[in-house]
Order: structure tokens, then C-alpha cells, then sequence
């Protein structure tokens, strides 16, 4: 039986090989027709596969964040080092969401893809949005299209079956005016929960996780021992559905890919070769960003805010952390390392380490929520939806809170992805797209996700006089 095991071939490398055959499959089905066939047999397979990840994300979500918030203790007890972990946590968690922003804003990786293939995928995601009663985030633009009569003739086609859909969006939008200045504060507090949970209203979901969780701190022993070890059970239900789903991962992957490039590409191959194109400069500006985080944003406040703290000694003293994090996809897995490496070659207390350290690996994700950031507006150009600076900020609220449940396995981000997604109301489904890449990617954010912990236990270590000269 374990010989058995040890022949087994890696999950990474099953998705990978999953991921090369549902591109390669994709390919043959746009080169001989076979589309029917993939759309009405194959496709299902995958719309499976987003149906059992928005299944768990959204529990996954609410008792991740329970059982961080209550992790913490007392809070009244842990006083300064509590409240600056978080401070600190969510604070570069956000600036990593806005690096990611700012990156993908400026290089637009998503809409240099051929204007006939991004005007194809938008009539996809209107038909979609319709289907769902998705609130609406733009107008469809015909502006430079006039060249395109096909196209053009197609789109205004669409647009004559959406009457009632228009309809409804402009009753949204006078609703919308009517309403008061603080009408967003009193939609993040929900008067259901069950509501918010069946219609995946993520930000009432994470207050209410959030809420719930400081209450729980406040409980006497007995009965907040109860609670949390009931949280952590339940948890650890829904962190093992993720694994149970992530063992089937190749074969749906595989399913996936195929049927959403086929439906994005339709019949012709130049428009599967701008998929491919689409997917190297994402994962271009993704890499970028983390780069900028790990190798220059986290030195950089740590010689500026801890005295004998050079560049170079920070990052010699995390090496080796990095490497693991980035060979095991895990930020619980690298946390020995991490917390040998914080203590031995960065001088932090074990008291701050112990502290610290095992938060950060359930609510610090930076590298995972600058990923999202940058997804989800890429996912966005590419499909021609302009996301307004309000559904951005939307964005950074979302993908930083639900940062917080992010359980620290592999591809954790990418269960999340759709939490921000629907945040803009865009479809779950466009993760698809990003599948060829993702687990490369997640790699390099694990790293980030990494090396953003062992800053803040430094920068508290250091607060605190807990530093120590190595």
C-alpha cells in the first residue's frame, strides 16, 4: 500500500497534466468542431466543479474568520500586542490589495486581447448576468465597433431581448439615487443571516463572522472554550471538503479549461491563441507585484521602523522560509520554518512568534489578496466591464476581509476568488480562465503570504522590546 503511495503522482502535477489536456482538448475542439459536443457533455462537468467551490467558500469564510477572531483570546488581556498584530496585518494586507490595483490599472492585461473576442466574452457575461438577476455594472461600449457589423449587429441583437433586464436595472439605479449617504454602511449590516448566506452577501457575511467572533471573546472560559472548539470542528469539516474536492481537482480542471475556453474562443483559433496571450501577461503583472511586495515593500518598512535591521539581513534570514513556502504552496506547513527563521536569524521572542505567527497564518494573505485584486480586474478587461472607483474599493474591502478566512492550503485564493468576483458581481465562472497558471502562482503568494507574517512579528517584536541582537 505504501509503495502504492509513493508511485502516486503528486496532486500538483495531476492538475498540471489536467490543465495541459483541457487546453490541448480545447484546442482540437475549436480546430474540428467539435464545440457541441464539449459545451453540452464536458462543460457540465465544470459548472460542477464551481458549483461544489461556492458551496464550501462561502462557510469556509464565515467560520475561518470566527475562528481567527476568536483565536486571539482575550483581547482585553492581550492588550497593545493583539491589537497591533491586526492593525498591522490588515494594514499591509490592504496596501498589497492597492499594489495589485495600481499594477493592473497600469498595464491593463486583460484588454489587449482582440477587440472581437472581448466584445464576444461580454456578450456572454450580459447573457449570464440577465440569467442571474445580477445587478449591473456598465453599459455594453460600441464605440469604435462600427467597423464590426457583424459584431455590432450581434450586440444589438442581444440588447433587443434584455428589455425587461433594462427595466429592472433602471428601477436599481433610481433606487440607487433615492437612497441616503450612508445607505453602503447599512448594507454591510445584515438583518438575516441565513439570507446574507443564501444570496453570498459576502461583506454582511464577514461582519457577522467578525461581530460573532469578538462576542465570542468576551464569553467565560467554559462556555468560549465550547464555542471555539465547535468553530474549529466545523472548520476543519469544511477545510477537509476542500481537500476532498481538490483530490477530484485534475479530472474537473480538466473539464473546465475545455469548456470555458471553447465557449470564450468560440470557432476560431486565433482567438485560443489571445487566451494563452491574456494568461502570460496576467501572470506577468501577478508575478510583479509580488516581487514588489516581498523583495522591496517589506525590507523597506523594516529599515525604516527596526533599528539594526539592514535589507539584506532580512531577506538572508527568511531564505529558507521562502524556499519552503514556495515548494509547499502552504503557509501552515511552512510555519515551523518560519518561526525557526524569525527567531533565529531575526532575533524576535518566542512569546511574539508563538503569538503572532500562527495568526498570520490564518489571517494574513497578502500575496493572496493582491493575486485576487489583479485577477478579478484582468477577469474584468478582458471581458470589456469597466469597473468603477467604487467597485474597486468594493474590491479592497472584500479581498482584504475575506483574506482573514483564507485557510492556508494550497489554492486556498483561488476558492476565495470567487467570493470577490461575486463582491462586483462578476461571474464565478471566469476562474477557469486563470486555472493554467494559478498553481505556479500560488507558489510566489505563498511566499508573500509568508514573508508579510515574519515582517509584522518583527515590527511588533520590535515595538514591544522584544527584539533581540543576532
Amino acid at each position: 500500500m505504501s509503495e502504492n503511495k509513493k508511485k502516486c503522482l503528486a496532486l500538483h502535477w495531476q492538475v498540471i497534466i489536467g490543465l495541459i489536456l483541457g487546453v490541448a482538448y480545447a484546442w482540437m475542439s475549436i480546430k474540428f468542431g467539435w464545440n457541441e459536443f464539449t459545451l453540452d457533455w464536458i462543460q457540465p462537468i465544470g459548472d460542477i466543479f464551481i458549483n461544489l467551490l461556492k458551496l464550501i467558500a462561502v462557510p469556509l469564510v464565515l467560520f475561518s474568520i470566527i475562528r481567527g477572531v476568536a483565536s486571539l483570546g482575550d483581547i482585553k488581556k492581550l492588550g497593545r500586542i493583539g491589537i497591533k498584530t491586526l492593525g498591522i496585518y490588515l494594514a499591509t494586507t490592504m496596501f498589497a490589495v492597492i499594489v495589485g490595483l495600481a499594477l493592473v490599472n497600469i498595464f491593463q492585461p486583460g484588454a489587449k486581447a482582440s477587440q472581437e473576442l472581448k466584445v464576444k466574452n461580454r456578450i456572454s457575461y450580459e447573457l449570464w448576468r440577465d440569467a442571474g438577476d445580477i445587478e449591473v455594472l456598465d453599459e455594453i461600449n460600441l464605440s469604435g465597433l462600427e467597423e464590426n457589423q457583424n459584431i455590432v449587429k450581434e450586440i444589438k441583437g442581444t440588447i433587443s431581448t434584455q428589455n425587461n433586464w433594462v427595466s429592472d436595472k433602471l428601477n436599481k439605479a433610481e433606487n440607487k439615487k433615492n437612497s441616503g449617504p450612508l445607505q453602503p454602511l447599512v448594507d454591510i449590516v445584515p438583518k438575516n443571516i441565513f439570507q446574507a448566506l443564501s444570496n453570498m452577501q459576502m461583506l454582511q457575511i464577514i461582519f457577522f463572522a467578525i461581530f460573532f467572533g469578538v462576542v465570542v471573546t468576551s464569553l467565560n472560559a467554559t462556555r468560549k472554550k465550547i464555542v471555539v472548539d465547535l468553530v474549529d470542528a466545523i472548520n476543519e469539516v469544511f477545510v477537509q471538503m476542500v481537500w476532498v474536492v481538490m483530490k477530484a481537482m485534475p479530472f474537473f480542471v480538466f473539464a473546465l479549461m475545455a469548456g470555458q475556453i471553447v465557449k470564450a474562443a468560440g470557432t476560431d483559433p486565433e482567438n485560443f491563441n489571445q487566451l494563452l496571450s491574456f494568461l502570460l501577461r496576467y501572470g506577468l503583472v501577478v508575478i510583479l507585484g509580488l516581487i514588489i511586495m516581498a523583495f522591496f515593500v517589506y525590507p523597506l518598512v523594516i529599515t525604516l521602523f527596526v533599528k539594526n535591521m539592514t535589507w539584506n539581513k532580512f531577506l538572508a534570514g527568511m531564505r529558507d522560509a521562502q524556499i519552503t513556502a514556495f515548494s509547499t504552496s502552504s503557509s501552515v506547513a511552512t510555519l515551523p520554518v518560519t518561526m525557526k527563521c524569525v527567531e533565529k536569524n531575526l532575533g524576535v521572542s518566542e512569546r511574539t512568534t508563538s503569538f503572532v505567527l500562527p495568526i498570520g497564518a490564518t489571517v494574513n494573505m497578502d500575496g493572496t489578496s493582491l493575486y485576487q485584486a489583479i485577477a478579478v480586474v484582468a477577469l474584468a478587461q478582458f471581458h470589456m466591464v469597466d469597473l468603477t472607483l467604487a467597485q474597486q474599493a468594493i474590491i479592497v474591502l472584500t479581498a482584504t476581509l475575506a483574506s482573514i478566512g483564507a485557510a492556508a492550503v494550497p489554492s486556498a485564493g483561488l476558492v476565495l476568488m470567487i467570493i470577490v468576483l461575486e463582491s462586483v458581481g462578476l461571474n464565478p465562472a471566469w476562474i477557469a480562465l486563470i486555472f493554467p497558471i494559478d498553481r505556479i502562482l500560488d507558489m510566489c503568494r505563498t511566499v508573500v503570504n509568508v514573508t508579510g507574517d515574519s515582517t509584522v512579528s518583527t515590527l511588533v517584536a520590535a515595538s514591544e522590546g522584544e527584539l533581540k541582537e543576532v
